[in-house]
């Protein structure tokens, strides 16, 4: 895949993975549009791009305010005429228990990784089947396959978005329009400072896991290939989270027992 010239739409562009994102296919050449809540963010990564930036747009977007979705996409196709691929990368994590979280943390995070990524996808849709070409990626994460301690929201989430996105690219054949899964596990990246806690607080801290993982430019540099070959779903774990992958398919009971020892903030 030749992304010269091509039309990028990132969300979640601000930082971590998104802004990874928005550093490779700059060098490949491609539009970007990027989006995230904070535009002071947006312009610090749009500058860290390099000299020429003239590609490079900002449309600030809140995944929670879906009404405002229709007219962002609008903005969006008008800045250069199509959008080949959209990444929807904006999302938020979680820390803490079911017993402590409160339903409007839940809401949140299904709102905004769940109903952000489906509601901005059905907007870009019709231009895309429209010209039959176009690519929707969506970072989901190990947590989409498996549910651990803290994390009950987050995983559901992930797990909504996995079924939705599978059954979309199954629409999508008929269409020329790829979907494509990514699964990263633990991320050197600000997730988990920007968790939510039970109240809907900042966690504030990074994870131990968090601190020891590869970082989002190395997760990129890794799924780059995939992403080119269009690959409908992409793993990018550590040796444990892999495993357990694998130990969730053939026994699922095992898996239970060993994650409930496992510590996993």
């Amino acid at each position: 895949m030749n992304y010269q010239g091509k039309t990028i739409w990132i969300t979640g562009a601000s930082s971590g993975i998104g802004e990874a994102f928005a550093k490779a296919f700059y060098k490949e050449g491609a539009n970007l549009i990027l989006s995230s809540r904070r535009k002071e963010a947006l312009l610090e990564v749009k500058k860290s791009l390099g000299n020429d930036t003239s590609n490079v747009k900002i449309i600030t977007l809140d995944l929670t305010e879906t009404d405002s979705f229709p007219k962002k996409t609008k903005d969006a196709l008008a800045t250069f005429g199509q959008i080949d691929v959209l990444i929807n990368n904006g999302g938020i994590s979680q820390r803490s228990t079911v017993l402590e979280s409160e339903m409007s943390t839940y809401r949140r995070l299904m709102e905004v990784n769940y109903f952000g990524a489906i509601g901005l996808t059905k907007e870009v849709l019709p231009h895309m089947v429209e010209r039959q070409s176009g690519h929707i990626i969506v970072t989901s994460s190990v947590a989409g396959k498996i549910g651990t301690k803290f994390r009950s929201g987050y995983a559901a989430s992930k797990h909504a978005v996995q079924g939705f996105f599978n059954s979309l690219r199954q629409e999508m054949y008929e269409h020329n329009v790829a979907v494509t899964l990514l699964c990263p596990g633990f991320i050197k990246t600000d997730i988990s400072k920007n968790a939510l806690t039970g109240d809907g607080s900042k966690f504030g801290r990074m994870g131990d896991a968090h601190k020891k993982a590869m970082t989002a430019d190395e997760m990129v540099d890794k799924v780059m290939p995939k992403i080119k070959s269009k690959k409908e779903e992409i793993y990018v774990a550590g040796f444990k989270e892999g495993l357990a992958i694998w130990v969730q398919r053939i026994s699922p009971t095992l898996l239970n027992k060993i994650l409930k020892n496992q510590k996993v903030t």
